[in-house]
């Protein structure tokens, strides 16, 4: 079991913060069998319930772990599909998607995993579209995220559609990260600011901009300091960075 994201989960959803007013969630980490799983950074834990534990569960989170994934066992497969048809939700952390495809969650369906595994994942089920891109999709009762810190996002999206944005904004200030990060946003980019000393188009004004965070940063205004249209300002700046000008975080 990949060990971050893991404790992203449990951070998340099985840490009580009822003192400061928080909602609480009724947490469980379940396993096939109530035993030692080893993780990927080299220690156990032990789930505290096997798979009966998901029958009443509003809301399921699978890992996974690296590819090739072993195919998920009868019961977990029963279990998922059952949960969806009662109405539940069933979100995936970074190749626990691996998971929801062989279970057949995912068919017909748009989904998303780590980039490292997004290519695997579609040529092993082309029955879904995979979109490497994203930092999570959801799609009907299903939800699916990239890797790592995207599981971050995965999961205040959850508790944002649950509770809503006051009260995500402050369990996301007790985790000490950003309230929130568009799911359409790209996974990674290679450059997110071009060297200023390059012949990059876009440098001067990025590294102008990144100068002036304290002043308002207008989509016109940056164009016209690019000496471009607003419109091709707009498509070469989500080209260069992967996101666009008026998205918060680029």
């Amino acid at each position: 079991v990949p060990a971050f994201e893991l404790g992203v989960v449990c951070e998340a959803f099985g840490l009580d913060r009822a003192p400061p007013g928080l909602p609480a969630h009724d947490f469980a980490v379940c396993g096939e069998q109530v035993t030692r799983v080893p993780t990927t950074s080299g220690f156990s834990v032990v789930p505290s319930h096997d798979l009966s534990r998901l029958a009443t569960a509003d809301l399921i989170i699978v890992l996974g772990a690296a590819p090739p994934t072993p195919p998920p066992p009868a019961a977990l497969v029963r279990q998922l599909h059952n949960a969806v048809a009662r109405g539940a939700t069933i979100a995936s952390a970074c190749t626990g998607a691996f998971v929801l495809a062989a279970a057949g969650l995912l068919d017909g369906r748009r989904a998303t995993t780590h980039w490292l595994y997004a290519p695997l994942l579609a040529s092993l089920y082309p029955q879904l579209t995979v979109e490497a891109d994203q930092l999570y999709i959801e799609d009907g009762p299903i939800v699916t995220s990239a890797g790592s810190a995207a599981v971050i996002d995965l999961c205040l999206h959850l508790l944002r559609r649950e509770h809503g944005a006051e009260i995500t904004n402050r369990i996301a200030r007790h985790m000490v990260v950003p309230p929130h990060r568009d799911g359409g946003q790209a996974q990674y980019i290679e450059m997110p600011v071009p060297d200023p000393d390059t012949s990059d188009e876009l440098a001067g004004v990025l590294q102008w901009a990144l100068r002036h965070l304290d002043q308002p940063l207008t989509v016109d205004a940056l164009a016209a300091r690019a000496s471009m249209s607003p419109r091709t300002f707009a498509r070469r700046f989500r080209q260069r960075t992967g996101a666009t000008p008026t998205r918060r975080g680029w």
